[in-house]
């Protein structure tokens, strides 16, 4: 059994008509991580029967049919409020937490990818965002580097409180975050090392599925609103059936990480108390 070091920061989760499903609650209850969950009033009733209610926050507001943002800002100023420097926003439909090793990944049974990435974010002054990418964006059978420098951060992000910016729109609002980060000039993170599992897009009810995702014109209005908000970066082209933002990254590659003058960074692997063990 691995040691388990759980995150200094926040974890919070936004959920709206997932109680039953409730995905990454049950992850991180798995994993033994602590977290907040913040929910409409309406529905604190159905969240507080599956969960304890010392685990649940609830909202000001129900149904503003502005898909997950006003529940996203409010995470931000709850983390403002309590002085946390940094808070942790998941989406609800996360089933698994992995760390990628020898192209394995192997499910974690503690914090400690939550707190690696901490640790790594908070030597740098200037890192706006970090996360965790998709278990499908690291197949197995191909080599992938531990991280990726500069790009977007989605779904299990970790953010820094005091940026100025607040989550806005209606579609694509990760996307778009990470781009007035870097073009403002901060830095992103995105850990392929410490990938997790999210259920893909429109695969389950409740959340963005009833209220965003439903107007049958194959997500069009997703990429014309980011390419609205970032015509300089942003392209609108057809895959897989349907319509997709292509962004191009290659403008933030001079955005460079600065050190804080007082941390040294150790020699050697530190593995914050990861094994690898063989469950029978």
């Amino acid at each position: 059994m691995s040691t388990r070091t759980n995150p200094k920061y926040p974890v919070c989760i936004i959920s709206k008509g997932r109680w039953e499903s409730r995905l990454t609650v049950k992850a991180l209850e798995r994993i033994g991580v602590p977290y907040k969950i913040f929910v409409e009033p309406p529905e604190y009733d159905d969240y507080a029967a599956v969960i304890d209610p010392e685990n649940i926050i609830t909202l000001s507001f129900a149904n503003l049919g502005q898909g997950s943002i006003p529940a996203r800002n409010f995470v931000w100023d709850y983390a403002v409020e309590n002085d946390t420097g940094r808070h942790w926003i998941l989406d609800d439909n996360i089933s698994w937490f992995y760390r990628l090793n020898h192209n394995r990944k192997t499910p974690v049974n503690g914090g400690n990818t939550f707190r690696a990435i901490e640790e790594f974010t908070d030597r740098y002054t200037n890192i706006a965002l970090a996360g965790m990418q998709y278990d499908y964006f690291v197949p197995r059978k191909e080599k992938w580097p531990p991280l990726i420098l500069n790009t977007r951060i989605y779904s299990c992000i970790l953010i820094k409180n005091d940026l100025p910016f607040r989550w806005r729109g209606k579609y694509n609002e990760d996307t778009d975050l990470s781009l007035r980060a870097l073009k403002a000039g901060w830095c992103t993170v995105l850990f392929n090392a410490f990938p997790c599992k999210k259920i893909t897009t429109m695969m389950m009810k409740g959340g963005n599925t009833d209220n965003v995702y439903t107007d049958g014109d194959e997500r069009l209005k997703f990429a014309q609103s980011l390419a609205k908000q970032h015509p300089d970066v942003v392209k609108i082209v057809r895959k897989y059936g349907r319509w997709h933002h292509q962004v191009d990254y290659r403008p933030f590659k001079k955005n460079k990480f600065v050190k804080k003058p007082d941390v040294v960074i150790p020699e050697g692997t530190d593995d914050f108390g990861m094994k690898l063990v063989k469950v029978r």
